[in-house]
């Protein structure tokens, strides 16, 4: 193949690719509202700095916080500005930096292991269930992996280039990702990607192909794009460094009483292989193939065993962390998608490629009959998932049409693999889950939880500048951004960081149940949402006159006026 031919090849699948996603990824995307309390929370704060015009200070609920450094913010602010504060405009957001990870992943295993591994890589990583899913939601673990990913992918191709231009780009690559990914969840997006690339140094003693690193440079360029607004904020806020540094950094990761989010060592073992779904199987006999040779030929496919480092690396860290999420790990993907797309191409000239990767054929069988009969289930007894019945009554007719997408898809793979070989079979298995998330976006209405957004537009068309909107016993993170409003809270929280906002608990917005009584009885208007489970006993004492104005599966919206 010439060079232009290359050149050609590569910006054809880069271009299929990034419409296949667009397509897949943006269906339906804002056809459903956002669920509480992340949705709404990362909805929330970038409007709010739209609202205010500080994009230093992040907010929620007018209250400063200091969870995470703002570069997702300010993304998806401006997505806010340009298409409107709405679902699609936020989801926009994850699903695009989901779309780069896949296509930085086809570029990185390409350069390195030919063509189709990219390719096997980028539709590996794509329809992985973990990283669709992950698209989909407004988080930044989607954004700070992708950025992560980069700096990964930059460090090993530079390693493999000779002193030049093409290796200074992808150092300073490297320098300007991490820096991005600090931005994007804090020190994380160094300190971790940087113990990887020591560690595989190390094990595998390629310190003498490091130089030139650049580091000076790359340092200085690394500054420039971090440390900003980590100064600005700081200088502006006093109770930052407490907060950013020592709560979120250290406490968070040692400490389990901080967040609640107490699991076993081996939590992510079983996030990993689901989340990999439907490639779950071919792990195995594809990371085989691509470390052909094992540890003895260690030194000879040490650019290969990068990627098990990565993958492992992150994963053992996450595991040591005593705050454990399921999309902390999501920085794994990429990794494991390099050494499935390099494994799984290098047996498509084999004869016996199909026999060599039949564990994995099966697996993929043996799943969906499995998500076939827990769906079966599911329908049958809604109980067990603590779903509503009219909420089950809803999800038949796509739940049944995935169980058939599932089924036939698992009979189909195993069959092409026998008979067309292992590139139809990999096709078949694409095209399985392509039509499963087709299927699952029109179910996602009806999956989610009914949140309060029914209520915020009601108070939003109706609410007059003076009228002060409560929110009872807890804060409902979506209400405030369908609402276009900062609202008062009696004895709630939620994720509301008052502590770092002397301003904030000397306003007279954070309220007890006391101070609330008095004011629903003074003579302007107060709207109130509360959760039906809470608002109950309140309607119950005959002293408390309210008038129901509105309501949702969960919430009430009531006032102290007609």
């Amino acid at each position: 193949m010439n060079r232009r031919d290359s050149a050609s090849s590569w910006w054809r699948d880069l271009a299929l690719l990034a419409l296949a996603l667009g397509v897949l990824y943006g269906f339906r995307l804002g056809s459903y509202p956002f669920s509480n309390p992340d949705e709404g929370r990362y909805a929330e704060i970038p409007r709010e700095m739209l609202a205010t015009g500080d994009w230093i200070t992040p907010r929620l609920d007018g209250v400063n916080y200091f969870e995470k450094p703002p570069l997702v913010y300010w993304v998806t602010a401006v997505s806010e500005e340009l298409f409107g504060q709405n679902e699609w405009a936020v989801r926009a957001v994850p699903v695009l930096f989901a779309m780069a990870g896949v296509l930085l992943t086809y570029a990185a295993a390409r350069r390195l292991h030919g063509r189709p591994a990219g390719l096997v890589a980028a539709i590996v990583l794509g329809t992985s269930v973990l990283w669709f899913v992950i698209g989909h939601i407004p988080l930044l673990d989607m954004a700070v992996s992708v950025f992560m990913s980069a700096t990964l992918f930059c460090f090993i191709l530079g390693m493999r280039e000779p002193p030049g231009a093409l290796r200074r780009r992808l150092f300073y690559g490297l320098y300007a990702s991490a820096a991005l990914a600090t931005l994007t969840k804090g020190l994380m997006g160094f300190l971790v990607t940087g113990a990887v690339m020591f560690t595989w140094l190390l094990v595998f003693n390629q310190w003498k192909r490091l130089r030139p690193l650049h580091l000076p440079t790359g340092i200085m360029l690394f500054l420039a794009i971090a440390l900003p607004w980590h100064l600005l904020v700081s200088a502006r806020n006093p109770t930052w460094f407490h907060r950013y540094i020592i709560y979120e950094h250290y406490l968070r990761f040692t400490t389990a009483t901080v967040t609640g989010h107490l699991e076993p060592w081996w939590y992510f073992l079983p996030i990993v292989l689901l989340g990999l779904f439907p490639w779950t199987g071919l792990l195995w006999p594809a990371g085989r193939e691509a470390l052909r040779g094992g540890w003895a030929r260690r030194q000879d496919n040490a650019d290969v065993w990068f990627f098990v480092v990565w993958a492992g690396f992150i994963l053992l860290f996450f595991s040591a962390s005593h705050s454990k999420l399921a999309p902390y790990i999501l920085p794994v993907f990429p990794a494991l998608a390099v050494l499935l797309g390099t494994g799984v191409a290098k047996t498509f000239d084999g004869v016996d490629a199909a026999k060599r990767l039949r564990a994995g054929w099966r697996t993929f069988s043996f799943l969906c009959g499995l998500l076939v009969v827990a769906v079966g289930v599911i329908m049958a007894r809604p109980d067990l998932v603590k779903m509503d019945p009219a909420q089950a009554l809803a999800l038949q007719p796509p739940a049944f049409t995935i169980g058939v997408i599932l089924m036939l898809g698992g009979i189909l793979a195993p069959w092409l693999a026998r008979t067309r070989g292992a590139r139809a079979a990999l096709a078949g298995m694409g095209a399985t889950m392509a039509l499963f998330y087709v299927t699952l976006q029109f179910a996602a209405p009806d999956i989610q939880k009914t949140g309060t957004k029914p209520l915020a537009l009601y108070v939003r068309a109706h609410a007059q500048p003076g009228d002060q909107v409560v929110h009872y016993l807890d804060f409902f993170h979506d209400f405030t951004f369908y609402a276009g409003r900062t609202v008062e809270v009696v004895d709630g929280k939620g994720e509301l960081e008052l502590e770092e906002d002397a301003a904030a608990r000397a306003g007279g917005r954070f309220m007890d149940v006391s101070a609330f009584r008095r004011l629903w009885v003074q003579p302007g208007r107060v709207y109130a949402v509360g959760r039906k489970r809470d608002a109950g006993p309140l309607f119950a004492d005959p002293t408390f006159q309210y008038h129901l104005l509105a309501e949702t599966a969960d919430h009430y919206l009531f006032s102290n006026q007609p």
